[in-house]
């Protein structure tokens, strides 16, 4: 049997290759810290509260990461996605100021 071109369809020969498909390998997205900054005017019960609304921390851990903000400046309250770590300094960043609060919430990349 001969091709549209004359030639026999053979499935072997000189201009006979194998294509193999390479399964793309999809890379981790970055990870962001979330940090919370120490100032003088936020109530340390505020801070506690905001680690439970928004990072889903139990009291004692609230308490222990509020604490170390206090005595060190900083402290992190989790690590996220870009998105997400945006999105929780926002809201953090919002819910402190409704309340009249300095508090400072920054995020970093790991």
């Amino acid at each position: 049997m001969a091709g549209d071109d004359g030639r026999p369809n053979t499935p072997s020969g000189p201009g006979t290759s194998v294509i193999t498909k390479v399964k793309p390998r999809t890379k981790r997205p970055s990870l962001y810290r979330v940090l919370i900054l120490n100032d003088d005017y936020t109530p340390m019960e505020f801070v506690v509260h905001v680690l439970e609304k928004f990072f889903q921390k139990n009291a004692e851990a609230a308490t222990k990461i509020m604490l170390h903000v206090h005595h060190h400046g900083i402290g992190e309250c989790g690590v996220f996605t870009y998105e997400i770590a945006e999105t929780k300094v926002t809201q953090v960043m919002d819910f402190a100021r409704k309340h009249q609060h300095p508090l400072q919430c920054v995020m970093e990349k790991k």
